[in-house]
């Protein structure tokens, strides 16, 4: 294999066409980042363990949506709804993980906007409801719980198995 120099690389690579940001720069960034989001499998981890996991999660979708499918124990909290509900739904001491749909899907942003300029500690769970079904945690819907098997695109198909990030 040969290995070209940054400048030769980035001539002729679009990935480094611009190139990466410094050390200091992409460790700001990427913590931020981490201030700003919550993955799945975590909300999920931390939902099943034994006592308070120190947040509520918040399903900003329709009644439509929520009645297709929600996470057990979170609060149905329309995001056009979250200026006229939030008080009486939610703490403010207790931080916010809100969701939507999916990756393609900007509701739980929109909704996490809202609860943050009302006062309240918010992150977004990336993924969504979707990623949610997709690495196979149970869900509940106006028949009754649910679960699906895990994607092996999405998630390791094994209950024991950790995705090791």
């Amino acid at each position: 294999m040969v290995m070209t120099s940054p400048a030769t690389a980035t001539a002729v690579n679009s990935v480094l066409r611009v190139p990466p940001a410094s050390p200091a720069a992409a460790a700001a960034y990427f913590s931020a980042s981490l201030a700003f989001h919550a993955d799945v499998s975590d909300v999920a981890s931390a939902l099943a363990a034994d006592g308070d996991p120190g947040f509520v999660v918040v399903d900003s979708r329709s009644t439509a949506s929520w009645d297709q499918g929600h996470i057990p124990g979170a609060v149905h909290l329309p995001t056009a709804l979250i200026p006229e509900q939030a008080a009486r739904l939610l703490d403010p001491a207790v931080p916010v993980v809100t969701y939507c749909w999916g990756p393609g899907c900007n509701g739980a942003t929109r909704a996490a906007l809202a609860l943050a300029q009302l006062g309240y500690q918010v992150k977004e769970m990336l993924g969504g409801f979707e990623y949610w079904a997709r690495e196979g945690f149970a869900f509940e819907t106006w028949e009754g719980g649910e679960r699906r098997a895990a994607d092996p695109l999405t998630a390791p198909v094994d209950d024991d198995a950790d995705c090791g990030c």
